[in-house]
């Protein structure tokens, strides 16, 4: 075997030793694989398995462990209601936030969500006097608080909340107007 491919073997154990003892949902080819994030970067928000994956051009590139608002799953309804709304997004603004690190604002609602919220009002799902809501992010949890992520505890409002070490790593990653798809 020639050193090249020795080396490589030698990486990948290492690798899948230093994540044996890992969580599960976090998990990173990124150091071993690519030293530089491709472009063309977007972010899935899987609901029911509690992960953002992020991907780039190359394929799959790191999962991140995260909780969200209300215990239910569901899509978003109305304000007030915690959930976690599902569709298509985009990061309109990052910034640092007192309380829970950093932030990455998306841009709910969209028109989408305008149609959808519409619909459940005209079929009587919510309360005519309703407001759709706004103002959800992607954040980290408040200072020494980063147990409710692997406790699986939601916590938000609707937002979608990480460790603040894995919030610091995703904010150099994804640059403003990257594309986030959250789905059940």
């Amino acid at each position: 075997m020639d050193a090249k491919k020795v080396f490589l073997l030698g990486l990948l154990s290492l690798s899948l030793f230093a994540f044996r003892d890992a969580d599960p949902r976090r998990v990173s080819h990124k150091n071993i694989f690519r030293h530089k994030l491709e472009s063309d970067v977007y972010i899935v928000v899987i609901k029911s398995s509690y992960e953002l994956q992020v991907y780039d051009k190359e394929g799959w590139y790191a999962t991140y462990p995260v909780v969200f608002g209300s215990k239910s799953l569901e899509d978003k309804m109305m304000e007030g209601d915690r959930k976690t709304p599902e569709g298509t997004y985009h990061i309109i603004s990052k910034r640092r936030h007192e309380k829970w690190d950093k932030m990455m604002d998306i841009d709910y609602p969209t028109k989408a969500d305008y149609e959808k919220f519409n619909d459940r009002k005209a079929k009587g799902l919510i309360p005519k006097n309703a407001k759709i809501g706004n103002g959800i992010a992607i954040h980290g949890t408040w200072q020494h608080d980063e147990h409710v992520v692997d406790m699986y505890q939601n916590w938000t409002n609707g937002c979608i909340s990480l460790k603040n070490e894995d919030v610091d790593e995703l904010y150099d990653l994804v640059p403003v107007g990257t594309k986030v798809i959250i789905k059940k």
